[in-house]
C-alpha cells in the first residue's frame, strides 16, 4: 500500500470562504467517488490556527505505484489540482506502509 498525503497552504489574502477555495475543497471531497482504485480517502480543512499549520489536507491510500499513477493522471484529479493552483501551494509525501 502507498499512503498519499497532501497539505495545502492558501495563498496570501485567500480565505477558506473564497468561492475558489470552497469549490476546490468540494472537488477533492468528490474524488473518492470519481477515481477508481482509491483504497482510503479523506480530506478536510485544518482545525487549528497555528502559524506553521497548513490549511487543507488529503490523506489517502492506493494499492501500489500503478494505482498512484492512475490516480494522479485521472482527469478528475487533474481538474481538482488545476483549481487549487489558482489560489494555493502544496507539499506531498508518498510512502509505502
Amino acid at each position: 500500500m502507498i499512503r498519499h498525503l497532501v497539505l495545502f497552504k492558501l495563498d496570501e489574502g485567500v480565505e477558506r470562504d473564497d468561492p475558489r477555495a470552497v469549490a476546490g475543497a468540494q472537488a477533492f471531497r468528490d474524488l473518492d467517488k470519481a477515481v477508481p482504485g482509491l483504497e482510503f480517502w479523506e480530506c478536510a480543512w485544518n482545525i487549528t490556527d497555528r502559524p506553521i499549520a497548513y490549511d487543507f489536507a488529503i490523506n489517502s491510500a492506493v494499492a501500489d505505484a500503478d494505482a498512484l499513477k492512475r490516480y494522479i493522471e485521472h482527469p478528475a484529479h487533474q481538474a481538482a489540482a488545476a483549481m487549487w493552483r489558482e489560489f494555493a501551494t502544496w507539499v506531498i509525501a508518498d510512502y509505502e506502509f
